[in-house]
């Protein structure tokens, strides 16, 4: 009798994981496809004012490869870049300004924010220093952008146009991270696929619904959005600060638009586990707002959708249960599938979407020890900064 038993919550559960799999593929705004790119654009008649702000700390390793794609952009209107140098001790700000003598282009500024008061993270006090260096100007947009990202030649003219022609607030694009090592490879696109899963990028995109989210290292956004929803003073706790701007512009009536890039691109790298570990267990937990019944519940939805349809097969030919061993592989195969369009994104091979289970295990490790993290008192970090916990930080409204 308990064997029994035991055999069939095996195949209910399989059976489980599959109708979540058939409602993630059907209902959950084709999250998986990766057609999702810049909307249908056209020139202005009168190209409006852009400034560009670049958070920076300690990246003189990659700011030869990103700053002078900044520089160099063909854009027909008034442009111009501030980096806020956030306190680098690697001589950041220095060779900015060495690489702006260097190739020339946009016009440069970088500035110095000081250490970050109490209740700021470090980048949306840098956010802060650079958006109020740009007002000087009197931008219609501001170009926010890590100092990791290198842009198309194009990559502003395209974002204005697409902002302009689609009356959208916010446009963001998912720049196209580093694949290169055996991790990365492994890792990286199922960031990407796992972003999509929980923020549909059509679903943003549309009128009327509630879901909002940008991806930090490349928003174009209205500044007289930004002045309407009081960004980045109002986010200045988030550690998600790309989801939180996004959550703020729409939430105060502005329309946001994500998709992913194709010409935009992270240089930074991300050899070892240990640094894509720590990329993602910074900020897992604030992303399920501290909360140990989200957290508890993240952890049983991980392990039905993902661990489940592996372990279903093995279990079923193990016991000789079709039932468990059919539904666990079917599970599997959807899962497979929609996991195929983003590894052709990242031109990967595709003998990889079969190993999404051991991924998703991954991700789901990472998620507990940035819980484990948050309860030791050791807050979230950004470019060797860490934080308080967020409930320790005082609201000043």
């Amino acid at each position: 009798m308990g064997q029994t038993a035991r055999v069939s919550a095996v195949v209910w559960t399989a059976a489980g994981s599959l109708l979540a799999w058939l409602w993630l593929l059907l209902c959950q705004d084709f999250f998986w496809r990766t057609d999702v790119r810049l909307p249908p654009r056209r020139e202005p008649d009168a190209w409006p004012s852009v400034c560009v702000v670049v958070p920076a700390r300690d990246e003189a390793e990659v700011l030869p490869d990103a700053l002078p794609s900044l520089l160099g952009q063909d854009y027909p209107g008034r442009a111009e870049i501030f980096l806020v140098d956030d306190g680098s001790t690697d001589g950041t700000g220095d060779l900015a300004r060495e690489l702006a003598r260097r190739h020339g282009g946009l016009p440069l500024t970088v500035g110095s924010p000081g250490e970050p008061p109490a209740g700021w993270t470090g980048k949306l006090w840098a956010v802060r220093h650079g958006i109020g260096l740009a007002r000087a100007r009197d931008p219609e947009y501001l170009l926010l952008t890590d100092a990791d990202i290198a842009h198309a030649p194009d990559s502003l003219r395209e974002l204005v146009a697409a902002a302009r022609t689609g009356g959208f607030d916010v446009v963001s694009q998912m720049a196209r991270l580093r694949v290169e090592s055996m991790w990365e490879r492994l890792v990286v696109p199922a960031f990407v696929y796992f972003f999509a899963q929980l923020y549909p990028f059509r679903r943003i995109g549309r009128k009327g619904t509630r879901t909002a989210a940008a991806a930090g290292g490349c928003v174009l956004l209205r500044a007289e959005a930004a002045e309407r929803a009081r960004i980045p003073d109002v986010i200045r706790h988030a550690v998600i600060d790309d989801v939180a701007l996004a959550r703020a512009v729409k939430g105060g009536g502005g329309r946001v638009w994500l998709g992913l890039a194709d010409r935009v691109d992270s240089v930074r790298p991300y050899p070892r586990l240990g640094d894509l570990w720590r990329m993602v267990s910074r900020s897992a937990y604030a992303q399920l707002r501290h909360s140990p019944l989200l957290l508890a519940g993240t952890v049983a939805g991980l392990a039905l959708v993902y661990l489940v349809p592996p372990g279903a097969v093995v279990a079923g030919l193990a016991t000789g249960n079709a039932a468990a061993a059919v539904a666990g592989a079917s599970a599997w195969l959807v899962m497979t599938g929609t996991y195929v369009p983003m590894l052709r994104h990242y031109r990967q091979p595709l003998w990889l979407a079969p190993l999404l289970p051991f991924t998703a295990s991954l991700y789901l490790l990472m998620t507990v020890d940035s819980a484990v993290q948050h309860y030791r008192g050791r807050g979230a970090a950004w470019k060797g900064r860490t934080y308080a916990r967020p409930d320790a930080v005082p609201d000043e409204g």
